[in-house]
């Protein structure tokens, strides 16, 4: 373990922040002595009534009605009930502003540049509002994108929510099946899809796919066309209910304001889906009011988010990112928006992006910035980023040496928050805090008002020991459940199984020294050598340190009634796997993690599969190599990696 953080904030750094300002504002509120992030962590656990309420207050959450009550049946997990008597609507409190400064800038790899201020942002959303309207969209009805992270998405989702209706997304990469699994289940209303979008300097025509997911949509009243370049020449025949977007809201030029429906706190706001990697995706339904509420909290307490930051994140629309960063826009920011590949612009796009704009606040993943390292990306010595406070980090594991990258390649002076959560949360269980030190490869510090921990196999709270990520109180943004789960029983069969009345987030962890936390991967594709647990994480480090490494999978295949370790490695183009090498990469790992963790068979792969928001699947590759049948290879970016896995002469023997 490092002696010395790689970075901690000045005395006058951190007081500037808003987590600071929150602190004073708690201890002038309720007169509470709070010490230390560990005192006002626990203060927000311990009494959630005050604590969500001052985040509420704080926040400046915009409202018609509050309530009374804070929380109702608090600890009943879950079951616990918040706000019960607040009205109010997710898309006011995003669009609070109407003045003409930047709420987006938009850039599409080097073809595209749009911005769009406050006034017109409004502006749009009221016309396309009253376009939803008169085409029946009400309360509770789904409105669907098949669209790039372009701003006419981010329109379409806040018409929907000022409506009451349920807005959910895909990002165009998805195959025809892959759309149908998810929204076939959901029933939208209306569909909104882009003609195409760019990627690696191509441009990809979407069209040919719409009319066949539309022509099995049956619940579908209109599709809505928008352009993603302004070239014409679209043909939209054979889509049915096919119209462009200039067209659906021209009788509605004139609508300059808004109805904003008044809707209780759990008023479903978006749906978002499982991988599916292993089956049809599940549904997950989110409420308006804890989304707003915990990214709030997310934004402008752990990343010091401020009115007329340039908030960036690397994402799809098919990512939760994507709904996390949306929010950005009630904290006053200003949402920098990119469509395209990240190594577009010789690897330079996203950085030429952040200094242009001036970036605050840079999100990526972890695996983009293991790919700079090996792009020898240097953006500390290429670009100006003096407005750059934060860089974010999420995905999967941000090794130590992705730590240390970011302060020696991108700037010094910046807070390094690699976070932690997902989909099912749409939000962190873990993630930064602007007013700690950062150690490298540890997450900061677990969420204000979550009450996270690490449990051993026992169902004990353990610390420096690896084991189970949990979350042992209720939370505001819990999921309201899954779609079509009358009685819940499979949203309390994939949280709460193993610990009766304790969500167990699925991440095997460690709780540190510092009170951080360490993610080591998913606890279903944790590998048991001899019944000892052993993150694949542990050993994606270690590997990818070799510059001859580009990416790297590991599994655990069953074999003489134990579990044996089979690495699968990407190398760099004209480069073979020899015994060298692999001597070298059994070697790193012993030295580094333990005998334990060195891989029975290192095997050479051209691709590693992977989701379409970048996350590997270990699951479907486990599944391959054992003869299992994967069963929804539509939620993969590259399905037809996973075929040099099937019937390997190398894992008989």
């Amino acid at each position: 373990m490092a002696d010395r953080p790689l970075w901690s904030p000045s005395t006058e750094r951190a007081g500037a922040t808003r987590l600071a300002a929150f602190v004073a504002d708690i201890q002038r509120r309720y007169g509470r002595e709070l010490p230390d992030y560990a005192a006002l962590h626990r203060w927000s656990v311990a009494r959630p009534d005050e604590f969500w309420a001052a985040v509420w207050d704080f926040c400046q959450v915009i409202a018609s009605e509050r309530g009374h009550a804070v929380v109702e049946d608090g600890e009943r997990m879950p079951g616990a009930r918040w706000f019960p008597g607040a009205r109010l609507n997710y898309a006011r409190n995003l669009l609070r502003r109407r003045d003409d400064s930047d709420a987006l800038v938009f850039w599409g790899e080097d073809r595209v540049r749009r911005r769009i201020g406050h006034g017109e942002l409004y502006r749009r959303v009221a016309c396309l509002a009253a376009a939803m309207r008169a085409e029946g969209v009400g309360p509770g009805d789904r409105i669907a994108a098949y669209m790039p992270n372009m701003p006419e998405t981010l329109i379409a989702m806040l018409a929907a929510a000022s409506i009451g209706a349920v807005f959910t997304s895909a990002s165009p990469d998805f195959g025809v099946q892959g759309v149908l699994d998810r929204f076939g289940q959901v029933e939208p209303k209306l569909l909104f899809v882009a003609d195409g979008y760019d990627y690696s300097g191509k441009t990809i025509d979407s069209l040919d796919r719409v009319r066949e997911i539309a022509q099995r949509l049956p619940s579908l009243r209109a599709v809505v066309v928008a352009r993603y370049t302004p070239r014409e020449g679209h043909d939209i025949s054979g889509i049915p209910g096919g119209v462009m977007l200039p067209s659906f809201v021209d009788p509605w030029r004139g609508q300059t304001e808004i109805e904003f429906e008044q809707l209780p706190f759990d008023h479903p706001l978006y749906i978002l889906y499982s991988s599916g990697t292993t089956g049809v995706p599940k549904c997950i339904v989110h409420g308006a009011g804890g989304v707003l509420l915990q990214h709030l909290k997310e934004h402008q307490l752990h990343a010091d988010v401020r009115p007329d930051d340039r908030l960036f994140y690397f994402t799809t629309c098919g990512w939760m990112m994507w709904n996390w960063l949306m929010s950005g826009l009630a904290s006053g920011a200003t949402l920098l928006l990119y469509d395209g590949s990240p190594f577009a612009g010789r690897g330079r796009v996203l950085f030429d992006f952040a200094e242009a704009e001036g970036m605050t606040h840079f999100g990526t993943s972890a695996k983009y910035l293991d790919a700079a390292v090996k792009l020898g990306l240097e953006p500390a010595r290429t670009h100006d980023l003096s407005a750059l406070r934060s860089v974010l980090s999420t995905g999967s594991p941000l090794s130590p040496e992705g730590f240390e990258y970011v302060y020696r390649s991108i700037k010094a002076d910046v807070q390094l928050a690699s976070i932690s959560g997902g989909t099912d949360l749409v939000s962190c269980f873990v993630l930064g805090n602007p007013m700690l030190p950062v150690w490298p490869g540890e997450i900061q510090c677990a969420g204000l008002g979550m009450a996270v921990d690490v449990f051993n196999e026992t169902g004990q709270a353990v610390r420096g020991e690896k084991g189970e990520l949990v979350c042992t109180r209720p939370f505001p943004v819990m999921p309201l459940g899954f779609w079509n789960d009358a009685h819940g029983s499979r949203y309390r069969a994939a949280y709460f199984e193993r610990f009766p009345g304790v969500w167990c987030h699925g991440d095997f962890a460690e709780r540190t020294a510092h009170d951080g936390f360490i993610i080591y991967g998913r606890s279903d594709a944790t590998l048991n050598p001899g019944g000892v647990r052993i993150g694949t994480a542990e050993i994606y480090r270690q590997v990818e340190t070799l510059p001859e490494v580009l990416e790297s999978l590991v599994i655990g295949q069953t074999w003489d009634d134990d579990v044996r370790v089979v690495l699968f490695i990407k190398l760099r183009e004209g480069l073979t796997l020899d015994a060298g090498l692999t001597e070298r990469i059994r070697r790193t790992i012993r030295d580094n993690a333990s005998p334990r963790h060195v891989p029975a068979k290192v095997i050479q792969v051209t691709d590693i599969p992977r989701t379409r928001s970048g996350k590997i699947v270990e699951l479907a590759v486990r599944a391959v190599i054992h003869g299992e049948e994967v069963k929804n290879v539509e939620a993969l970016a590259n399905p037809e990696a996973l075929e040099q896995f099937r019937n390997r002469p190398e894992l008989r023997v």
